[in-house]
């Protein structure tokens, strides 16, 4: 599911880099931005998962519930330094020419950090309330309640309850206002997107579970299932004679937009399953699994060929051929990175050279 990720980030990112005069006004750019409503929901669902695996495997060791919040707070917030030092990196590397808002710019980086945080609080919480016999239950619960009270608080969060009265950057966190005085639905806020990682989180706690762990197909097949009717959901209640928001855009804040792409991540989640267990991911070398062990290197530096100094094309210059050559030459030179980076034996390389330079010289005789 990451490599796909990565996939998708690729495509959205070069397109809408590249892409210029009528090619911008083009069905195929705006299907290729339609793609690019998912990698970012990817990325934080699977860290849901993620973050439900590592806490499964604590709460299977008998490791209290204060000691699992903090270790998976401090992992939020180390990826959440990431995201800081991602936005350095690219200010100062952008030099001259960047404002320097872009320092307070809220990233996919930074919500993952967040997001840890958050869910690291939540489980805490569920944790001290649950059957210390069977937890499960009670995290799952407290996962599904957190997604859904961030994508219905969103709409207002963005409009009639915007807190304001916060400074911008931290404004920024909320909503996505960045320094523009209304919320960008181009940021990462708080509101909605934690609300996929809660929704991988409730998702990890069932897939392992004992009688998942056991019924892995069956499980997958479930989720694929109820993913269809998460969608189903969303087109019913889009579609009712009214609506409980006073502002409602279903493409940026509406819960219902939440529910659809909730639902597709289910269905990726089966298809990519399906796709390493019986399809071509299993039957041997697989770019796109290669490209998801690498997902943050391969995210990081493949945004400074795109939209950086060292863009391979001239931004909003390029027609859709160019643009899609220049799209296959970043997932080509993104897959070799991701080769080099784990395929070579660097801390052996690394101990060899510090071995050589640090070796005492021989005496002379």
């Amino acid at each position: 599911m990451r490599g796909l990720a990565c996939l998708l980030m690729f495509q959205t990112h070069c397109y809408d880099s590249w892409l210029g005069g009528e090619a911008r006004k083009t069905n195929f750019r705006m299907y290729s931005q339609l793609g690019g409503t998912l990698p970012a929901p990817l990325f934080l669902f699977l860290a849901g998962i993620s973050f439900a695996l590592v806490t499964d495997k604590l709460v299977r060791k008998n490791v209290s519930a204060s000691e699992i919040t903090r270790t998976m707070a401090r992992r939020g917030a180390e990826i959440f330094a990431f995201g800081l030092l991602f936005r350095m990196q690219e200010y100062l590397i952008a030099w001259g020419w960047a404002p320097w808002t872009d320092l307070f710019r809220v990233d996919v980086l930074n919500m993952i950090g967040l997001s840890m945080v958050l869910m690291a609080l939540t489980c805490s919480a569920a944790l001290r309330l649950a059957n210390p016999q069977n937890p499960r239950p009670a995290l799952v619960t407290a996962a599904v309640i957190g997604a859904m009270l961030i994508a219905m608080l969103t709409p207002l969060l963005w409009t009639t309850w915007r807190l304001s009265w916060l400074p911008w950057p931290l404004e920024s966190y909320i909503n996505g206002v960045h320094n523009l005085g209304a919320p960008q639905p181009w940021l990462f806020p708080i509101f909605p997107w934690t609300a996929f990682a809660f929704a991988g989180l409730a998702a990890g706690f069932v897939l392992f579970s004992d009688w998942s762990r056991a019924h892995m197909p069956q499980t997958l097949a479930l989720f694929g299932g109820d993913g269809a009717a998460l969608i189903l959901a969303s087109r019913w209640l889009d579609h009712l004679p009214f609506q409980i928001y006073s502002v409602y855009d279903y493409w940026h804040t509406s819960p219902n937009f939440f529910l659809t792409r909730a639902g597709i991540l289910l269905a990726i989640a089966f298809f990519s399953y399906a796709w390493c267990r019986w399809g071509p991911g299993a039957w041997g070398f697989s770019p796109l699994i290669q490209l998801g062990q690498t997902s943050l290197l391969v995210y990081w530096v493949h945004i400074e060929f795109v939209y950086g100094r060292f863009s391979l094309l001239p931004k909003r210059a390029a027609g859709i051929r160019t643009a899609s050559l220049g799209l296959l030459t970043i997932f080509l030179m993104m897959l070799a990175l991701s080769l080099l980076r784990t395929r070579i034996d660097w801390k052996t390389i690394a101990h060899s050279l510090r071995a050589r330079i640090f070796q005492p010289s021989q005496p002379i005789r």
